[in-house]
């Protein structure tokens, strides 16, 4: 075991009576040594309940013969971090999340680990560590919080956000707003609906990284702790068969959570976090990958943002297993799993407890909700090397649209100009300088696409930016246009009032200006350079491009 290195021989009495001042016994020294890496704190909802899935963990790895050494890493609420410059913190957390994990795991050689995670930049983290450190792993990820219950019907943090437009537009009372904040968001969890936090927690189970029924298994539910416990009894066995990461995930563990992600309708946020997830593997995941499966890939269930259901309905109706049973004729069933299965095995053993509501959420390849996947990667002379966008999201009225540009250099002049009205139907708002070194950092911007939801003007004005938006996001709302203005993108050359066409279903994100007027622009051109210190001036060094997954290089 690798913990040897640390507890056998004489020499290493010093490390054994270190090791014993934390309350360590000589009959546990001979025992596996994991570690419980969670997530848990108090701020951030989707991680508060963290330290009672913990303690199931930890039971579970003492059942199971183990030793557990519980440590924590850092984490960001999306939500609470969105409309101000701390959401330019959010996606660089990613890799301070993963270097932090392999700091403790190497630094102590422990022999394997059980990674307690939810949301949006956090689970992202931690595979990728799982991958680089390719020890023993399996991941448990907190659940998804239960929708809130307003006016007699659910809603969740989606409804807040969407909610201060239509207060903007007179639409919604101050006190019907007041109402939304209080009860929409129902307590521990990840938001309530398809959005980043908890498509991660599905591509996690869809990789095989988690037990079967835990992305969709909620936060207040007593499943969730008896995965928890059942996790830690595994991975002490992983430990002695030596079955790491690097054995079950390959590039056909890729696809198989693609072909989900787009049946789901899950967040764009999948399209930088997978291609860096696959680069900790020691893999390449383009984004070609995502748009050839898309085309082949149907969108087979109706969930928040875009749809109508909730998480709640997605576990009820059998959950990711559920949909992979649906995409069996596609999916690469050999595929090994954490619990020593292949995808295949697990989902034969899928039980499904409620039949009506699993028909009616979850359609079949034959009668699809969209023929194609979630998500489309768009090209075109804005966005030579791809831009992405929800297209299960978007209305049919906006799978093309061409209109005048709005230009904005950051998020707060956008979301000023619309509270304000200065949008108006047909325009293509332009965000940029918000890129991985525009910004730096990528801000999600839930906030002017929700006010231009809640404006009324989702079904006539399209949003087009070098950032990212949330997973709870809808609309004609482009995002990762690369290269980035602050790299010499294209986008970074858009005047106010040029015309941008979008043709989704033809994969088309084009500036009608002529390449002589781009060139003149170009041979001018200077980047804005927005002034930043610290973590996110190291950061602005280092990352790369959107496309690639925004990895540090």
């Amino acid at each position: 075991m690798r913990s040897d290195k640390t507890k056998k021989g004489f020499e290493r009495a010093p490390n054994r009576s270190l090791l014993k001042a934390t309350g360590l016994t000589d009959s546990e020294m001979e025992k596996p040594f994991i570690a419980v890496v969670n997530s848990w704190n108090e701020l951030i909802p989707g991680h508060i309940h963290l330290d009672k899935v913990a303690e199931a963990v930890k039971a579970g790895i003492r059942t199971a013969g183990g030793v557990p050494f519980e440590f924590h890493t850092i984490g960001i609420c999306d939500g609470i971090a969105m409309g101000h410059e701390g959401m330019k913190y959010s996606l660089p957390s990613r890799e301070a999340i993963e270097d932090s994990i392999e700091l403790v795991l190497q630094g102590h050689q422990l022999d394997g680990m059980v990674m307690i995670t939810a949301c949006d930049k956090i689970t992202p983290g931690h595979l990728m560590a799982a991958g680089n450190l390719n020890i023993p792993a399996i991941v448990v990820t907190g659940g998804p919080m239960a929708p809130g219950y307003v006016d007699d019907g659910y809603r969740d943090l989606i409804s807040v956000f969407e909610g201060v437009g239509e207060c903007q537009a007179s639409k919604l009372s101050e006190e019907k707003l007041k109402l939304l904040e209080d009860c929409s968001c129902s307590g521990a969890g990840s938001c309530a609906g398809m959005y980043t936090a908890n498509t991660m927690a599905c591509m996690t189970e869809a990789l095989g990284l988690s037990l079967p029924g835990c992305a969709t298994a909620h936060a207040v539910d007593a499943k969730k702790i008896r995965i928890a416990k059942e996790s830690g009894e595994r991975i002490v066995s992983m430990v002695h068969e030596n079955l790491t990461p690097r054995k079950l995930v390959t590039p056909e563990s890729f696809e198989n959570a693609i072909m989900v992600d787009l049946a789901i309708g899950g967040s764009t946020n999948t399209t930088l976090h997978l291609p860096a997830v696959a680069h900790a593997f020691g893999l390449q995941l383009t984004l070609d990958t995502f748009d050839r499966l898309s085309r082949t890939t149907p969108h087979i269930i109706s969930l928040k943002p875009g749809g109508v259901h909730y998480m709640l309905d997605f576990e009820r109706a059998g959950g990711i297993q559920a949909i992979m049973q649906r995409l069996r004729s596609k999916l690469h069933l050999d595929q090994m799993t954490v619990n020593g299965k292949t995808v295949g095995e697990n989902i034969d053993e899928l039980c499904i407890v409620n039949p009506k509501l699993h028909a009616e959420v979850i359609s079949t390849l034959e009668a699809p909700i969209h023929k194609e996947g979630g998500i489309a990667v768009l090209k075109g002379s804005l966005a030579p090397d791809g831009a992405v966008v929800k297209q299960a999201a978007v209305s049919p009225k906006m799978l093309k649209h061409r209109g005048p540009a709005r230009v904005f250099n950051s998020e707060e002049d956008a979301m000023q100009a619309i509270l304000k009205g200065n949008i108006v139907s047909g325009d293509v708002v332009v965000i940029r300088y918000e890129g991985p070194k525009g910004g730096p950092g990528m801000r999600e911007m839930l906030s002017p696409t929700s006010a231009i939801a809640g404006m009324g003007l989702i079904e006539s004005v399209a949003l087009v930016t070098d950032g990212r938006f949330s997973g709870g996001t809808r609309g004609p709302c482009i995002g990762h246009v690369s290269p980035e203005a602050q790299e010499g993108g294209p986008i970074g050359l858009v005047h106010e009032g040029d015309i941008i066409e979008i043709d989704i279903p033809e994969r088309k994100l084009d500036l009608k200006v002529s390449p002589e007027e781009l060139a003149r622009r170009k041979a001018t051109f200077v980047p804005l350079e927005k002034p930043v210190t610290g973590y996110l001036a190291r950061y602005r060094r280092f990352v790369s491009s959107a496309s690639k997954g925004a990895i540090i290089e």
